[in-house]
């Protein structure tokens, strides 16, 4: 063999190399319906914002406003150990592509052997030889086993891999969105409970202050002891909240630290309860395709290309494997003979394995490819479903709750008018105090539920945020 027909054979490798019997890839059509309850999918034309990447309209950076929430979520996404242990998966399925991609290339290698080998007597006298010592010393460079891909097998292999990492790339860019919205979740729990805590206090002043005025009274013989006794009940009611409220408001720091991974600085914390979120390009008429954008789609769309192309592997089982192992080198019985005249020596081995009888088995591996094609076809689809009523969910409450905050932010208006028209005619001797109490009570229950109404408000764009497929 020269080298003319080792150069050919290679050549008709590299040139069949571009064969494989990956079924062609087909998208399955999205089950979702073309734009969500109550709103209208514009058409998106080349330019329209609809045939943008939904990335760039709900980068992170853009859509939280709060200064101090973007240096939190800086200092997430730098110390969040979920997301250090998502990006070392990126490396790890980066470094498998690459052993994969790595069975495309022949492997060259130098190898060096030596050898002694001693004659026995009895083999020496039936030959008519000498008793001695046989040595052999050889260097030689060349391929180990190369496998030469006429029918894809190993690049359809390399394309699986290839897609599955792009689906743990993506597995990063969904657990960096959660991430953020988790951060900025936690930073508006933390703000609703901090107001609710400020709240609690200020009650906690107002009835303290009503409660050493009715004392003093009550021992001038104005107010009774039942007028004393019931804004006694008070006070402890709103020494109560505040022991809450500050648990409440002290375990959602830790959490927030949490997400953080670090300790989040005291000028970081959130100060008065507001809006954090920018809600522009988020409205009902979004077109549902903006969802094929989101990083579990598109993982779970790697991950069926990702099949279709183990399918084509499980084909090329059928047919022949051809491997090439050659050397060339030198042979010779001294160390000092090799690199001498006359040692030169080389070796070319093809070899071809075909498979003639598996007893059904190249069949069943083909079978379980195509059903497990079928089953990753199921999840793209079930996952688009799943994102479509997540964002029609959201879209939906959005209306509502802005509804709902309206109308509680007027009930407490109405019930601070009413207890201030209690209060009055209490010290005009018209009323008994139990009219302020029930007064005191309900404003302070409708003031919370306007936290909660704000928060719930503000958390459902965060999770418009998350369920769009957010940015990095």
């Amino acid at each position: 063999m020269n080298r003319g027909r080792i150069s050919l054979a290679l050549a008709a490798a590299l040139l069949a190399a571009g064969c494989t019997l990956m079924p062609k890839y087909e998208r399955p059509a999205s089950p979702a319906p073309a734009a969500w309850a109550g709103g209208k999918a514009p058409e998106a034309g080349p330019s329209s914002p609809a045939a943008a990447p939904a990335a760039d309209a709900l980068r992170w950076q853009d859509f939280f406003t709060d200064a101090r929430l973007k240096s939190v979520i800086e200092l997430a996404l730098a110390n969040n150990r979920d997301l250090r242990v998502a990006a070392l998966n990126i490396e790890k399925a980066r470094a498998l592509y690459r052993i994969q991609r790595a069975d495309l290339y022949p492997t060259i290698g130098v190898e060096a052997a030596g050898s002694k080998t001693r004659v026995p007597e009895k083999i020496v006298a039936a030959e008519g030889g000498t008793v001695g010592t046989l040595a052999q010393y050889s260097v030689q460079v060349g391929l180990a086993s190369w496998e030469l891909d006429f029918f894809g097998r190993i690049r359809s292999l390399n394309a699986a891999a290839l897609q599955q990492y792009f689906a743990t790339e993506e597995a990063r860019r969904a657990a960096q969105t959660s991430l953020v919205a988790g951060v900025a979740a936690g930073y508006l729990a933390l703000a609703a409970d901090g107001e609710n805590l400020r709240l609690a206090e200020v009650t906690l002043e107002a009835q303290t202050s009503s409660y050493d005025l009715i004392r003093a009274t009550r021992d001038a013989g104005i107010a009774s002891d039942l007028d004393l006794a019931q804004s006694r009940s008070q006070v402890e009611a709103a020494r109560v909240n505040v022991a809450a409220y500050t648990g409440a408001v002290a375990v959602d720091r830790n959490a927030l630290e949490l997400l953080a991974g670090a300790p989040v600085p005291p000028e970081l914390l959130p100060g008065r309860f507001g809006a954090v979120t920018d809600t522009k390009g988020v409205s009902a008429g979004l077109p549902s395709d903006v969802l094929l954008r989101r990083p579990d789609i598109l993982a779970a769309e790697h991950l069926l290309r990702s099949a279709n192309a183990n399918i084509g592997a499980a084909r090329a089982n059928f047919f022949p494997r051809i491997s090439l192992t050659a050397s060339v080198g030198t042979l010779g019985p001294q160390l000092s003979d090799l690199f001498t005249a006359g040692t030169k020596t080389w070796t070319f081995a093809p070899q071809i394995l075909a498979p003639l009888f598996a007893s059904g088995s190249l069949i069943a591996q083909l079978k379980v490819s195509e059903i497990d094609r079928s089953i990753a076809v199921a999840q793209y689809e079930k996952a688009i479903q799943v994102a479509f009523a997540e964002v029609s969910d959201a879209l939906t409450l959005r209306a509502t709750l802005v509804a709902q905050r309206e109308a509680q932010e007027a009930l407490v208006a109405a019930l601070d008018e009413t207890l201030r028209l209690s209060d009055a005619r209490y010290q005009a001797g018209l009323d008994s105090y139990l009219g302020v109490l029930v007064a005191q009570q309900a404003l302070f229950n409708a003031q919370k539920g306007e936290v909660s109404v704000r928060l719930a408000e503000q958390a459902n764009l965060v999770v418009l945020y998350k369920v769009l497929g957010g940015g990095v």
